[in-house]
């Protein structure tokens, strides 16, 4: 079976020598269509995500489902799902409560469904979507629209609801309000969408790469400022949205949304809040990195907060079904997330042109 298997030392190899067992009585076989190729990705490979080897990669995907365990109601054979890495257990008081990106069952439960060269292997965050077929607990497997394409539906289970949901689960922007996007990629586009969804009066797009302006502004961005010919960001973003005189910078975004993961920029959003702002942490920075501010100056006095935001506070049997019908709809852009489908042989060259700024997304094909 196809598959591309981390194998250390920041390497990863397409073969064809993988295989997976059997699904167990509360999973389920998915025969995978299309995969993104998301920065996580990279970040296993860099070592900014620590994970041990071998290690079937992957967890942004779509596909059919090919095989259903005897206690399996909610899919059958044929559905179209996207492939969910919360593998929550749907009876804990996070879930029950609708937050099962809060559930303990749904982080660190890795496991070894996969043997690469005879090898017991494990999946990556409970998914391995780059592997020709994976077995997932049923919960992870949601079915969609078969209308939706699945070159654009693999997009919705990692990068698309970690943008939008960070907007419109964690955040719950108000109509009329701001925001400032740092960081203007797969997942920084879907938070800039998701802000014209909820109404946002400015959408200021942030980003070093000129060339991702017009995608920015055709996602709904009202302004752009390209970070890398400005001092400050947020003092350009200040000047666009000027509060006045006084101590402590007043003036800036309602709500500022970092999506890189880069600790310094994560600074900058916090230091672009009006008073009274929120920064959301939405980028995963290196298990190492720590935020240092002034609590006196920079939170207390001037009421502003940060947050995080754990894969868009996802519910995904809700979300999932409702941006592919808002996509149906033409409310949501997927299509034009897709910068370009790859074989999946041409793994690594998605990564030579996600290096390169690119790609919104790159998609596999199996």
């Amino acid at each position: 079976m196809r598959g591309i298997v981390f194998v250390g030392d920041g390497q990863a190899v397409v073969t064809d020598e993988l295989e997976v067992r059997a699904p167990n009585a509360h999973e389920v076989t998915v025969r995978m269509v299309n995969a993104g190729v998301c920065h996580s990705d990279l970040s296993v490979l860099d070592g900014t995500i620590p994970f041990p080897t071998p290690c079937a990669m992957g967890h942004e995907g779509a596909g059919v489902v090919e095989e259903v365990g005897a206690a399996v109601t909610a899919v059958v054979e044929g559905d179209h799902v996207v492939i969910s890495t919360l593998a929550n257990c749907g009876r804990c008081s996070a879930c029950a409560r609708g937050f099962p990106t809060r559930c303990r069952s749904s982080i660190g439960n890795m496991t070894r469904p996969f043997t690469y060269q005879g090898q017991p292997t494990f999946n990556f965050a409970a998914a391995s979507c780059f592997a020709e077929r994976t077995v997932v607990d049923a919960i992870q497997a949601v079915k969609i629209n078969v209308e939706v394409p699945l070159t654009s539906a693999c997009l919705i289970g990692c990068g698309v609801i970690t943008g939008m949901g960070a907007v419109l689960n964690r955040a719950k922007v108000a109509a009329g309000e701001t925001a400032a996007v740092f960081g203007v990629g797969g997942v920084g586009l879907n938070a800039v969408q998701a802000l014209r969804l909820s109404g946002a009066a400015r959408i200021i797009a942030v980003d070093t790469v000129a060339a991702k302006e017009p995608l920015a502004r055709q996602f709904g961005a009202t302004d752009w400022i390209n970070a890398a010919d400005v001092d400050s960001t947020a003092e350009a973003i200040r000047a666009l949205l000027p509060g006045g005189k006084g101590m402590y910078n007043p003036g800036g975004v309602d709500w500022a949304f970092e999506c890189t993961g880069v600790p310094r920029v994560l600074h900058d959003a916090i230091d672009a809040l009006e008073w009274g702002g929120t920064a959301v942490a939405v980028g995963v920075p290196p298990a190492t990195a720590t935020l240092e501010k002034s609590i006196f100056s920079s939170f207390v006095y001037i009421d502003k907060g940060v947050i995080g935001c754990r894969y868009g506070t996802a519910r995904p049997h809700h979300d999932f079904p409702k941006i592919a019908e808002l996509y149906l709809r033409g409310e949501v852009m997927l299509d034009e997330l897709v910068s370009n489908v790859y074989p999946h042989a041409e793994f690594h060259t998605v990564l030579e042109h996600m290096h390169e700024g690119k790609l919104a997304r790159g998609v596999l094909a199996f």
